[in-house]
């Protein structure tokens, strides 16, 4: 199982896509004793713990007394990188993948984010980590992503890129026109995979993990969503209750039980993502667009238009595929990547 403990809800960086966590969904650090924590996880020998906030590393030594006191098969850290630079190599040396927070091309990154170059400096200074090191771009309205995650590749930097589109949850006013955004945005993915697949003909295999999660659905398909959430991954608040999905602490829905009792509820993926053809690839897309429609049919069968390109767009190169589904095979083990953008 996957454990995605919430350390605090405060973040030092100020995202113009993101409107932070309000004060009322969790207290800002961790409220429980950690031998509660312990205790719980104890039950599962082959737990992995992932860090996640707000943004972990502003309470780093919490992290460290985790890391201290319970063992996990992996732990995974998902930062903004800000403070990576801080982590002392022999907790450093323990991670078995890091996720950090790149949104492409330096002036797109910079115009979301800022401080492009302090993140990429931080990233270069951790040169010789053996583990993952995967760029998670948020895709956005100024996201070109055939532009932008070949940027990322061209650093030589990172193992793996992964984006997730900032649709549905994102902040009033991101998108001027949402559609036509995701038009060159299929279109985009198209030659991208094109792309992926002619390097992989010259024996280089990109780390670009939707291609990869996608193509690996192809010879073992999803019986629930990629990302496992409410399945074989959960996320712990900073007060100790049991989450299916880390991005929606408020609604009931995604609320499974707490560490003192365990897990009491359990998830089903709603209608009509069972029956549709491309459910053996992206298993609902994730849980929370899976279960609140903020944006509508319209709105949901548009997202759902990016999911079926992708898709189809790898579909197209099966045969290639096969050839080295080996090498492709992702994840090998949960790493909070969602697969599906």
């Amino acid at each position: 199982m996957l454990y995605i403990l919430f350390l605090t809800t405060r973040c030092n960086s100020n995202c113009r896509y993101c409107g932070g966590f309000d004060e009322d969904l969790m207290p800002c650090k961790i409220q429980y004793e950690l031998e509660d924590l312990k205790e719980f996880l104890r039950k599962d020998q082959k737990t992995s713990i992932a860090f996640y906030g707000g943004e972990p590393l502003l309470e780093s030594e919490r992290m460290k007394e985790i890391m201290d006191m319970i063992s996990a098969k992996h732990y995974i850290l998902q930062t903004n990188g800000l403070l990576l630079h801080e982590i002392e190599d022999r907790y450093l040396k323990k991670f078995s993948t890091i996720l950090v927070s790149l949104d492409g091309r330096e002036e797109v990154h910079n115009f979301y984010r800022g401080n492009y170059e302090v993140v990429l400096r931080n990233v270069r200074r951790i040169r010789d980590y053996k583990g993952e090191i995967i760029a998670r771009m948020t895709a956005s309205q100024e996201t070109d992503i055939y532009e932008d995650v070949m940027s990322l590749l061209s650093l030589n930097t990172f193992t793996h890129v992964h984006w997730q589109i900032d649709a549905v949850w994102s902040r009033e006013n991101t998108w001027r026109n949402f559609e036509k955004w995701v038009e060159e945005y299929n279109k985009k993915i198209r030659r991208l995979v094109k792309f992926w697949v002619s390097e992989m003909l010259k024996k280089r295999i990109h780390g670009i993990v939707p291609f990869l999660g996608v193509a690996t659905a192809i010879f073992k398909r999803f019986k629930n969503f990629p990302c496992s959430s409410g399945f074989e991954s959960f996320a712990i608040t900073t007060e100790g209750r049991i989450l299916a999905c880390p991005v929606c602490p408020e609604f009931d829905w995604n609320h499974l039980g707490n560490i003192k009792d365990g897990i009491n509820k359990r998830i089903d993926i709603s209608d009509p993502c069972p029956n549709c053809r491309y459910f053996s690839f992206c298993g609902g897309r994730c849980l929370f667009f899976n279960k609140e429609r903020l944006w509508g049919d319209k709105g949901f069968k548009l997202v759902c238009s990016t999911v079926k390109n992708l898709v189809d767009s790898i579909l197209r190169y099966r045969g290639i595929l096969e050839r080295f589904k080996d090498e492709i095979r992702y994840p090998k083990f949960l790493n909070t990547t969602e697969i599906i953008p």
